[in-house]
């Protein structure tokens, strides 16, 4: 699978959302014992433009939660981030400052940095001074994958241990080793069977084998213990057929939405960016009842207005 091709934040943002407290007790395991697990809220997404690049950008995952034995919530903001730019920890300064205005809460903000190269330790801060004063002083949590050896993580009984293993630092050599320790791992933990598909998917994903190195994978499946060579073979099976049926619903939704989009520009003219990327949000459901409002839209106000009741 190209790199180009791979959707990297929606692949963080499905196992993150998943896993919630599995990954802060992975990375930050003193900020989770804190947090009261019946008070998680994953917020909405929320567009606006960005100051650094000019572009219209999405908050990726943000989580309201409370401390345990504390009345006020305050927000984690996780930014999965798959290539290494020097502009970054501004960015991340411009999205904590954004959410602050917004929400007025504490705000913790992490950075996930899941590309390969290069291995020298990310900046994972952002400041403004002078010779005589300080005027900001903005830091962020940082995991960087590639700075981790996936050796450390291969008795930890926690599933974002199995999945991002995948994504930490691998020899060339130890890739389809890698994939087995990855899979034994989550079938250890004896998840129910979407969670599995979710983690075999990831894996697989970041782990593309090629003829050379499935072999040898297929060997060290071998010599699993029968159970679980027969769990991990189902489990990737399963993703696998999900997958082609889920491309297939893709492929029939994509056209719906292409159609719909065709049909609001000859109805009310230029559709704008963020009415595009809010329309492409929408479910299915969403979408066939946006397919029949439309016929009745005579300006683009018709269309945010809809949106924004819909959203």
């Amino acid at each position: 699978m190209a790199e180009n091709a791979i959707d990297h934040d929606q692949n963080f943002k499905e196992l993150i959302s998943t896993f919630f407290i599995e990954f802060l007790e992975l990375f930050l395991p003193e900020i989770a014992k804190t947090i009261d697990s019946g008070s998680i809220k994953f917020l909405k997404q929320e567009y606006f433009v960005d100051l650094v690049e000019g572009e219209e950008k999405i908050i990726d995952l943000l989580v309201e939660v409370k401390q345990a034995g504390i009345d006020a919530t305050f927000l984690i903001h996780i930014e999965p981030q798959a290539t290494s730019r020097s502009i970054f920890p501004e960015r991340m300064f411009f999205y904590f400052a954004r959410l602050h205005q917004f929400h007025r809460k504490r705000i913790y903000p992490i950075a996930i940095f899941s590309y390969d190269q290069p291995q020298k330790e990310a900046i994972s801060s952002y400041g403004v001074e002078f010779p005589d004063f300080k005027v900001l002083e903005f830091n962020f949590k940082s995991i960087q994958l590639n700075r981790l050896d996936w050796r450390d993580y291969l008795d930890s009984p926690n599933p974002v241990a199995a999945a991002l293993m995948s994504k930490m630092r691998i020899a060339e050599g130890d890739r389809p080793k890698v994939k087995v320790e990855c899979l034994r791992l989550m079938v250890t933990l004896k998840l129910d069977p979407a969670k599995s598909r979710l983690i075999s998917k990831f894996v697989d994903t970041y782990l593309r084998l090629n003829t050379q190195e499935e072999e040898t994978f297929q060997a060290e499946i071998a010599k699993l213990e029968p159970q679980q060579r027969e769990t991990i073979m189902y489990t990737m099976t399963s993703w696998e057929e999900k997958g082609m049926e889920k491309g297939m619903e893709k492929g029939m939704e994509k056209a719906s939405r292409s159609l719909i989009l065709r049909l609001l520009t000859r109805k009310i003219g230029s559709v704008s960016d963020l009415c595009r990327t809010q329309i492409n949000n929408l479910s299915i459901a969403q979408l066939e009842l946006l397919g029949e409002d439309l016929l009745d839209f005579g300006t683009i106000v018709d269309l945010t207005t809809w949106l924004e009741n819909h959203g």
